[in-house]
């Protein structure tokens, strides 16, 4: 436990938010300034990897949407030993699943302050070279697939 709340899952969302002028939607993150990300989050009991991923959307941008694409994709990596003291002890991998957003350049966005200190709309080449994680860097790669 952690003060007095459970260990995180190592099962997490990473959801890509872009929008009609194929522009990337970018969080940098409040516990570490300077490191810059998709939409994260980690899944809690009961909850499908969809409800996930569309309560992290909703959380961390404001961004409300009945639909997400899936991209039925997933990834193990280890888990930053900065962030291993939210895990139960001896996890030290996550499995991240994929899925992205499409919304209207005008759409607004409402960040949670207590998980983010800015955000940023910037180019899929920009986008590439800002994330630190390699596995949101190699989203990023596969996102013009899709357009």
């Amino acid at each position: 436990m952690i003060n007095n709340k459970q260990y995180k899952q190592p099962i997490s969302v990473l959801i890509i938010v872009y929008n009609n002028l194929r522009q990337i939607l970018l969080l940098e993150r409040a516990d570490k300034p300077g490191y810059w990300q998709s939409v994260t989050g980690s899944q809690e009991p009961g909850e499908t990897i969809e409800q996930t991923a569309l309560r992290e959307l909703a959380e961390e941008t404001g961004i409300h949407s009945d639909t997400i694409h899936n991209w039925h994709q997933s990834s193990v990596f280890e888990i930053y030993p900065h962030w291993r003291h939210r895990y139960a002890p001896g996890v030290t991998h996550n499995t991240e699943h994929v899925f992205s957003l499409c919304i209207a350049a005008d759409t607004p966005v409402h960040l949670a302050p207590r998980e983010h200190l800015r955000y940023m709309w910037c180019s899929l080449e920009q986008a590439i070279e800002q994330v630190f994680s390699p596995s949101n860097r190699a989203a990023l790669w596969q996102l013009p697939q899709l357009w």
